[in-house]
């Protein structure tokens, strides 16, 4: 199967050759010159045939949009795009009536997996008509873990869908890195610990807490193990503020999700274990930026 694919950034370059192993083409376009595959969006259209695929990696917001409708003006009627990122579910149906008025097909999918997912495997959550997904799945199966395919992949609903399912993903993801941030910060409080790092590692067999996050925080404190080469500074990429909002806007109670969203926001005014041990997990599974420690100040700078 043919696919465009443009944004080769962390997710993008790895997706990319998750599914060229599959046995897929792939004709990918960035900006960057030294990881695209075509001179530009126009190049990658042309270089495939119709009907077209077109994956869409770029962050989410204003360049997705103007990609989306940059397409809409070089694409035909048949052809089909997919927005990968993380795009608030309200884009959506604006994207999917934009092109739908000129015969293109839309569908949003959910992508978790973060730089791990070239050799993992990604949880995919889309959204969108049956014929469409039914289209797509060749690609969805390349890109999704090894196993059954429900354990990896959902049809999740209507236009849309995929993208609220991957908001409250992320959401959830929030309250599990921040319960094992104060537990991290609480051992390291306490006088009785002498080995931090052993006990959390400890957690990884036969416990109940036991995860993949767990697993990346272990990984974290093996290379620091005070995490002391960190800042606590840690930002929020907008899933966790929009499922804050959801839930206030159906009366849902999330008051785990809602306390971990406004630790990020403490973060920013106050340094604290806790919020090293956030920014270490979110460096760990998603490659984000990290502010690191300066040498007496700890203001330190950014680095990825």
């Amino acid at each position: 199967m043919q696919l465009g694919l443009v944004g080769l950034g962390k997710m993008g370059f790895n997706m990319r050759e998750r599914i060229r192993r599959a046995g897929h083409e792939v004709v990918g376009y960035d900006r960057n010159p030294e990881v695209t595959d075509a001179d530009s969006l126009a190049d990658m259209v042309g270089k495939l045939a119709a009907p077209r695929l077109v994956w869409v990696m770029v962050p989410a917001g204003d360049i997705t949009r103007q990609t989306i409708a940059e397409l809409g003006d070089l694409l035909e009627p048949g052809d089909l795009v997919i927005d990968g990122g993380n795009s608030r579910f309200t884009d959506d149906e604006v994207n999917a009536k934009a092109l739908g008025d000129k015969g293109v097909g839309y569908m949003d999918a959910g992508v978790s997996g973060g730089v791990w997912g070239l050799e993992n495997g990604y949880g995919l959550m889309v959204g969108g008509d049956a014929e469409h997904v039914e289209r797509a799945m060749p690609i969805f199966d390349a890109l999704r873990p090894e196993g059954p395919r429900e354990e990896g992949f959902a049809h999740a609903g209507r236009i849309g869908a995929g993208h609220f399912a991957k908001m409250v993903h992320n959401g959830i993801e929030y309250g599990l890195m921040q319960a094992y941030a104060e537990g991290f910060e609480l051992l390291e409080a306490s006088k009785l610990v002498d080995d931090v790092p052993a006990t959390i590692k400890a957690w990884q067999r036969g416990t109940v807490v036991r995860s993949w996050l767990l697993d990346l925080l272990v990984r974290a404190l093996e290379s620091d193990p005070e995490l002391d080469d960190l800042r606590g500074h840690v930002e929020d990429s907008g899933e966790g503020r929009w499922t804050v909002e959801e839930a206030i806007k159906h009366a849902v109670p999330a008051p785990v999700i809602s306390a971990a969203l406004f630790a990020r926001f403490a973060s920013r005014q106050d340094d604290s274990p806790a919020m090293r041990a956030v920014a270490a997990l979110r460096n760990q599974f998603g490659g984000h930026a990290v502010q690191t420690a300066g040498p007496s100040s700890g203001s330190g700078s950014t680095q990825s």
